[in-house]
């Protein structure tokens, strides 16, 4: 059987990053796959709840939490991310396709795996999701698990917009909860540069302000 692995939310300064591996008949997968980016909402989670509905479709979902992130790098644990979406899903025998998270796409397919206890075929390749298809629901699935777990981090916190550093809502949201709590939320990747950058705006306020 064939599979397809994809990744979302490399870089949020807020939440997890999610990975998906679909394993599936080609004829299996609905009409209008294509790469997560290019999808609308309203027709990425159509399409999400119905590779997750069907019998003849198996899905892994792994999820690399904040904690995770700060302790490791991106490189390594995007490899994990994809071996342990792969993991819940290979049978010995299989092939299949990553999209390469690494600029040597053949390294990234080798450590993946490396990784995993069945035996095998991986291969990477670059924009993977926009040129197979199994690439692309999986890309689609890896988002829908992401904007499922902002919508949580919303339930919990509150408006925090998309998680990315460049989203004004989201960077309003860890100035504010700084500012109320002194510290940062536990959702957030506390390594990053922008985590950084509202501690020291607090500070610097806290100055001024004595």
């Amino acid at each position: 059987m064939e599979f397809g692995v994809d990744e979302a939310g490399k870089g949020p300064v807020l939440g997890s990053m999610f990975a998906a591996a679909v394993r599936a008949p080609r004829d299996a997968l609905p009409d209008g796959i294509d790469d997560s980016k290019r999808l609308t909402e309203t027709r990425r989670e159509a399409l999400a709840d119905r590779l997750r509905e069907d019998d003849r479709i198996t899905v892994g979902i792994a999820e690399i939490t904040p904690d995770r992130i700060d302790a490791g790098n991106m490189n390594d644990l995007t490899v994990d991310a994809h071996a342990e979406a792969l993991a819940e899903v290979a049978e010995g025998g299989d092939a299949g396709l990553c999209d390469a998270g690494d600029t040597d796409a053949d390294r990234f397919a080798s450590r993946v795996a490396d990784r995993l206890d069945a035996e095998v075929t991986v291969a990477a390749e670059h924009r993977a999701d926009e040129s197979d298809e199994l690439v692309g629901a999986a890309s689609i699935l890896a988002k829908s698990a992401r904007e499922r777990h902002v919508a949580t981090l919303a339930e919990h916190f509150g408006d925090v917009g998309s998680g990315y550093p460049s989203d004004p809502t989201t960077r309003t949201f860890l100035r504010e909860y700084v500012a109320e709590t002194g510290g940062l939320p536990d959702c957030a990747r506390q390594s990053w540069s922008t985590c950084d950058d509202v501690l020291a705006a607090a500070e610097q306020s806290a100055l001024d302000e004595f």
